[in-house]
């Protein structure tokens, strides 16, 4: 599978994107950067990443096989990847805050941007942005933030690590390719940040409840029991877990 290794660009995903518009692309083509000028995040944020320090890269996976109605399940083959990845670097304490964030000891080390791309009305590939903090130490303003160097106290080698994620990529994508949704979403739910245990969310006006998270939906709604034992499902752009 292609590798494109950059010194820098604006976004790894815009520049994918690009590229799989003007020609035809090898499933798994990963675009590397050493820096992102304007690396971009969940909901429009920016993705900040010191130069040659972390992994920043997006994947190109082919989908046009893929028969699902629920795309959620691309986010869910990606996060487990990670999680898989990790592990094998005894990276400990790992969990998937939802809809798809890496934290280790309950703090961010990786965010995940999925662009899919639609021809004909039907879902064709998805342009998958990784950024994975590794041997960066310092976060300005970011108290949530960590690296795999603070977790661990261990210098990696960002190409091992890259391999490996690509690896586990297409073991969770043939996993999906072969229908197995109930498997992917059970494994994902056991990552799940604060599954079964009392958690503050904020909702799209700006008011605080209290609940518990139980589980995902099909279409990767997150499911919060909340008082007078009411199981009510949230869409990512209206609720915030507060941690």
């Amino acid at each position: 599978m292609p590798i494109i290794k950059l010194d820098a660009i604006d976004s790894t995903n815009s520049y994918l994107r690009l590229l799989c518009m003007e020609e035809i692309m090898p499933d798994f083509t990963a675009v590397v950067a050493n820096q992102q000028t304007n690396g971009r995040g969940q909901m429009g944020t920016n993705w900040n990443s010191e130069t040659s320090k972390n992994l920043t890269f997006s994947v190109f996976k082919d989908l046009s096989s893929l028969k699902t109605e629920h795309p959620f399940f691309i986010s869910i083959a990606v996060a487990l990847a990670l999680v898989k990845t990790l592990r094998k670097f005894s990276v400990n304490k790992l969990n998937i805050k939802w809809p798809n964030d890496i934290l280790s000891e309950n703090k961010k080390i990786c965010g995940i941007l999925i662009e899919n791309v639609i021809k004909r009305n039907k879902l064709n590939a998805s342009i998958i942005g990784i950024g994975l903090n590794v041997n960066q130490t310092e976060f300005k303003n970011l108290p949530k933030a960590s690296s795999l160097k603070l977790v661990s106290g261990k210098v990696f080698d960002l190409d091992e690590i890259l391999d490996s994620i690509l690896f586990d990529l297409k073991y969770y994508f043939f996993k999906l390719e072969c229908g197995e949704f109930y498997d992917l979403k059970e494994e994902y739910e056991n990552y799940l940040f604060k599954k079964n245990k009392p958690s503050t969310f904020k909702n799209a006006d700006g008011s605080l409840f209290v609940g518990i998270i139980k589980s995902i939906s099909l279409d990767g709604k997150l499911q919060v029991l909340l008082e007078d034992d009411i199981l009510k499902e949230f869409d990512l752009k209206v609720l915030t877990l507060l941690y």
